[in-house]
């Protein structure tokens, strides 16, 4: 991208005659490549909220395109006038016309503009923040640096992915453990701040099944950039099945098994402290509700894929991969790594 924009530097470029149409013909193609690249984002709406948002992202768009045009067409005209008529006469009906032109093209116009876009900006808050209800109530706390999401009316608790019904309102409340964060699925909803202390409420709706994914919005701390969530809209049969799937205690495993081994690594271990295991002596509550972390697609805030290899490390020193985060390395032999990887393996 930057090698596109090279040419158009001020100081190297020197382009005689139509100057203005050669910097618009440099300058499209670039610009038409990157929005054909755009994909998802607030471009690609998939919920009441952020299509009211597109709409009016769009409109923003297409004054500013208008206004763009409109400058550099009068920008050409001038070159081209200034160029035949080497010589000007004064005169001062030519100072009232240009007078009269920069009050109203400088002044009314952008003025009428403005309150127009402004007016409209109002319209789609008020609308986002009318009272919020839903189906579904699901309660997000943000810590440093991922997402507790609770079920209060079914007693669950899970981490950094947010499942709703399709096609049905959820009721969001927000709130934080430490600083000021974001909540932002920019397919779904505008953003809404997580204040300690304070809850602040909206609707989520998904129109289709899909996975969108979502990301805090305010800078909270050193990995504020890796403090991604998901929000898995499950066909309502689905979801369902998982909401039941989740109310369950953590499954036993068999006596004997090296995945029973892991288990007893667990619980020996300082993860009990930090963490909760529903169905076992594991309560913690400084990091993520761990009683299905296999049946989640990331680890981390999405920073990993939730695999053997990546929970492996992030198990032994999560700080090289997400520096800054509350989890100390651990001090684990391997054969006490693999059991434990082998336990979490059937935490579904």
């Amino acid at each position: 991208m930057k090698k596109a924009f090279q040419p158009c530097t001020v100081r190297k470029l020197t382009l005689p005659g139509h100057s203005g149409i050669y910097l618009l013909l440099l300058l499209f193609p670039p610009l038409l490549s990157a929005c054909a690249s755009v994909s998802g984002g607030v471009l690609d709406p998939q919920g009441p909220e952020a299509q009211r948002v597109a709409y009016l992202s769009w409109l923003m768009f297409g004054v500013a395109a208008v206004v763009f045009t409109v400058v550099t067409v009068l920008l050409l005209l001038t070159a081209v006038r200034t160029r035949r008529q080497r010589s000007v006469e004064y005169s001062p009906e030519s100072d009232h016309r240009a007078l009269n032109g920069v009050i109203v093209g400088g002044v009314v116009i952008p003025a009428v503009v403005l309150l127009i876009i402004m007016g409209l900006s109002i319209a789609v808050q008020q609308i986002s923040a009318a009272p919020a209800s839903g189906d579904l109530t699901v309660e997000i706390v943000g810590h440093q640096w991922w997402w507790e999401v609770n079920y209060p009316d079914y007693g669950v608790t899970t981490a950094n992915e947010i499942h709703i019904p399709a096609g049905r309102p959820v009721l969001i409340k927000l709130t934080s453990a430490d600083v000021i964060h974001s909540f932002w699925a920019p397919q779904l909803h505008s953003k809404l701040d997580l204040i300690p202390g304070q809850t602040n409420s909206f609707v989520l709706q998904a129109d289709n099944a899909g996975v969108y994914r979502g990301q805090c919005a305010e800078f909270c701390g050193l990995q504020h950039a890796h403090m991604v969530f998901l929000v898995v809209a499950d066909k309502t049969d689905d979801f369902n099945t998982w909401l039941e799937q989740q109310r369950q205690s953590a499954p036993e495993p068999d006596e004997g098994s090296f995945e029973q081994e892991g288990q007893q690594a667990f619980l020996g271990s300082a993860c009990v402290y930090c963490h909760t295991i529903k169905g076992t002596n594991a309560s913690g509550t400084l990091g993520p509700d761990l009683t299905h972390v296999a049946s989640r697609q990331t680890i981390g805030a999405g920073i990993l894929p939730n695999g053997h290899g990546y929970l492996a490390g992030w198990i032994m020193n999560s700080q090289t991969v997400k520096p800054g985060n509350e989890m100390p390395p651990m001090d684990l032999d391997a054969e006490q790594l693999q059991a434990i990887l082998a336990y979490l393996d059937t935490l579904k």
